[in-house]
């Protein structure tokens, strides 16, 4: 019997070839924006209000990036304590999912209802005229003489072109940014990323017997199913659950270690192992906390939870010395607190001992908070460039702080105020004034801290 190929042992640098096809400029807009995840969504939006025409290429079914498809339960922190940090934009979004049912989860983090998320972005980018385009993935870009001069996309109809005046990448992997040549690192020294999750949603819950169990509280019953082999990984980092309807929840439970986000392969490897996880955390659930017999999983997420992929490099790059010293800029366009957060590298022991030691002695006072520079929003070398969300400018340590859902409403509102102003002025991405970006910022709601 012949043995079937493997198709995952390929050479991708096998062979090359060179591919041209004339294609239509379709659209023509003052700012085009990749990615309508919570930065793209808070970058297009901003660009809109002020009067600019805008185009968002969204390669999902819908909007919200990890808040909708992916299923990721909870907003972190919108603020310090003090300070509503992620005000602007950031608090339209907290309060519409509040009005829409969403809960306040251990007063500081807000449990996202998903498919009313998914309504509510909806509402605010179509409301607001903005001219968005789903299931359209970017797929190169042309050059011109001072930098991006088309996006070439790929919709429900084929290829075509967008020309815009401004770029705004946020796609998380920084896709935009890397076609255009732009610098980026990726990972640790040796080029390795945080594990992804593929999140769940389930239903039939008892959440007043569940109440709200400890992570040492799970760690003992973990500890307990490891020892009667329900896991195939034995995982310590558990995020656990939180409550987004009467009986439902959401989980972000379960890594996919040695995970190559920029391979289409490992991806794909994710995504199955994922789902094969998740029936084992269904058993665990079931017959080990209390509150879930009858848990019923529902669905894993459409959309994998990368945690970590490329970050372009900026003309400055935000760093963990930066983090410790709280520090604050001069050209800051908002601020955030959110702790260092870098997953456990595999399921070995020490690691997550490493992972608990590093998030308790990272963790601000109320009050405290670190400044977000302007120049870590504009790519190096591209003049009408701006990235913002989790493929911003800054070192792998910053980076597992403001990758976060309410980091992103900051950095794609001020992103795209840049964008509008830059159009509106005929600047490039350098000769934005900054003062003036800070005022228009201030007046849209932002909290700029200087």
């Amino acid at each position: 019997m012949v043995e079937p190929r493997h198709w995952l042992s390929y050479n991708k640098h096998m062979s090359q070839i060179e591919y041209n096809k004339q294609i239509e400029v379709r659209y023509e807009v003052d700012v085009f924006v990749a990615g309508g995840g919570s930065a793209g969504v808070a970058a297009a939006v901003t660009a809109v209000r002020q009067g600019r025409s805008v185009f968002l290429a969204e390669g999902h079914s819908c909007l919200g990036g990890m808040g909708t498809a992916g299923l990721v339960p909870l907003f972190m922190q919108f603020g310090d304590g003090e300070h509503f940090l992620a005000d602007g934009l950031g608090r339209e979004v907290f309060e519409r999912v509040l009005k829409a049912g969403g809960r306040l989860y251990r007063e500081k983090y807000l449990a996202i209802p998903s498919e009313k998320l998914k309504r509510i972005y909806d509402d605010m980018v179509v409301s607001n005229s903005v001219c968005l385009s789903l299931q359209t993935l970017l797929v190169g870009v042309v050059q011109g003489d001072k930098g991006i001069e088309y996006a070439v996309c790929r919709g429900s109809g084929g290829l075509f072109a967008v020309r815009a005046r401004a770029y705004v990448d946020c796609t998380g992997n920084g896709d935009l940014a890397a076609e255009a040549g732009a610098e980026f690192e990726i990972g640790d020294k040796q080029g390795a990323v945080m594990p992804s999750t593929l999140c769940s949603i389930w239903a039939n819950i008892d959440w007043e017997k569940a109440g709200d169990p400890t992570l040492q509280e799970i760690l003992i019953l973990l500890d307990k199913a490891f020892r009667d082999k329900v896991f195939t990984v034995e995982d310590r980092h558990h995020s656990g659950m939180a409550q987004t309807g009467v009986t439902l929840g959401s989980a972000n439970i379960g890594h996919i270690f040695d995970f190559d986000p920029l391979d289409e392969m490992s991806v794909t490897s994710a995504y199955v192992a994922g789902r094969k996880y998740l029936p084992e955390y269904e058993h665990f659930y079931k017959h080990y906390v209390k509150g879930f017999a009858k848990a019923e999983l529902v669905s894993s997420a459409s959309l994998l939870g990368i945690r970590e992929s490329r970050r372009v490099i900026g003309d400055y790059v935000l760093s963990s010395d930066d983090y410790f010293a709280r520090r604050q800029f001069a050209d800051q366009v908002g601020g955030y607190c959110y702790e260092i957060d870098i997953h456990p590298g595999s399921s070995d022991q020490s690691e997550f001992a490493r992972f608990t030691s590093e998030i308790g002695a990272s963790k601000y006072k109320p009050g405290e908070y670190y400044g977000i520079p302007y120049r870590c929003l504009t790519a190096r070398g591209i003049d009408n460039l701006w990235v913002a969300g989790r493929c911003l400018s800054a070192d792998k340590i910053m980076q597992s702080s403001l990758r976060v859902m309410p980091g992103c409403f900051i950095t794609g509102q001020a992103a795209g105020m840049a964008a509008s102003l830059a159009v509106a002025h005929g600047w490039g991405t350098k000769q934005v004034d900054v003062p003036e970006l800070q005022r228009k910022l201030g007046e849209a709601g932002a909290f700029l801290g200087v």
